[in-house]
């Protein structure tokens, strides 16, 4: 007999946690490496690279590790609203995007995030 599948949906909620953790980390820390660099490219000054680089390795901590989890995913939000608002107003980036992602992607962390925020990330935490 197969089992019920509910009964992995804290697995599956933690998984998702990791996964946008990773993302969100590794973007993070791209701006943090070389902010000077990375300013350039997503067109902002040095000190707002720094600023988004050090919420997004906050918000994906907060989000691995189930502090805040709540928090964190609401503040990852708010960061991806940042990006769609960049890619179709400055960027002219489409939907589906040509050249790089398109704004699709930030859709889907945000139904990822909130998610985690409805689940207030499942039973797996440190702090709840």
């Amino acid at each position: 007999m197969v089992p019920h599948p509910t009964q992995f949906t804290d697995f599956g909620i933690l998984l998702l946690r990791l996964m946008v953790g990773v993302v969100f980390i590794t973007s993070g820390w791209r701006h943090l490496k070389d902010p000077e660099i990375r300013s350039k490219s997503i067109g902002m000054s040095k000190n707002s690279t720094i600023f988004l680089g050090a919420g997004e390795v906050l918000g994906s901590l907060g989000v691995m590790f189930g502090v805040l989890t709540q928090l964190a995913a609401f503040g990852l939000i708010l960061i991806l609203f940042g990006a769609i608002y960049k890619k179709i107003f400055v960027w002219h980036t489409g939907f589906w995007g040509q050249k790089a992602y398109g704004w699709h992607y930030d859709l889907t962390f945000i139904a990822m995030n909130l998610v985690i925020i409805f689940t207030n990330g499942g039973r797996f935490a440190l702090l709840h």
